[in-house]
């Protein structure tokens, strides 16, 4: 999340006009989830560079290039390089990868529910992610990468079969079935 920001979760309802402010809430503490699964757990160093990010509004991209013509502060670089590079410190989460674990962070937290809760909050498909996620960004809530689009979250799932099939052979399989996926 992009810091510093005057913007509140009132004003992200009211931009997007769709979704209550809990859908909101809950996108952003899965986006948290997804990450931690793909990329492991956040870091110091993560930490730092996410800051610097957003005290100078650059994007990854932009980082890569500024250290490799040697354009970042000394303190940025060391940080860069005790981590072994740009490419081990993106924490970036495409569309399709946030849609599945916006789903398990949903069956974590409600189980069988998952879906009629989410249904409650206007939120149907996986594009309606994709909605929450660039009313964060059209608020400067949140950063996207130059590639990312509002289309990488259209149709990445059927949300009756993808909230149904950990469930198919029992509660006893939903963990594996998360783990695995």
């Amino acid at each position: 999340m992009v810091g510093d920001n005057t913007k509140t979760l009132e004003d992200l309802v009211e931009h997007v006009d769709r979704y209550p402010g809990e859908a909101f809430l809950f996108v952003r503490d899965a986006l948290g989830f997804a990450s931690e699964r793909i990329h492991g757990k956040e870091t110091d160093a993560h930490r730092k560079l996410q800051h610097y990010l957003m005290m100078k509004q650059i994007d990854w991209n932009d980082l890569i290039a500024m250290y490799h013509a040697d354009e970042l502060p000394e303190n940025i670089l060391e940080v860069i390089d005790e981590a072994g590079g740009c490419e081990n410190l993106n924490r970036h989460v495409d569309g399709k990868q946030l849609c599945w674990g916006l789903r398990d962070f949903a069956i974590v937290r409600w189980g069988m529910l998952a879906q009629t809760v989410l249904a409650t909050w206007n939120i149907t498909k996986t594009h309606d992610f994709g909605r929450i996620v660039f009313g964060f960004i059209e608020l400067d809530m949140m950063q996207k990468q130059s590639d990312d689009t509002l289309a990488d979250f259209v149709n990445v799932y059927s949300f009756d079969e993808s909230f149904r099939k950990p469930f198919q052979n029992g509660l006893d399989n939903v963990e594996n079935h998360l783990r695995n996926n």
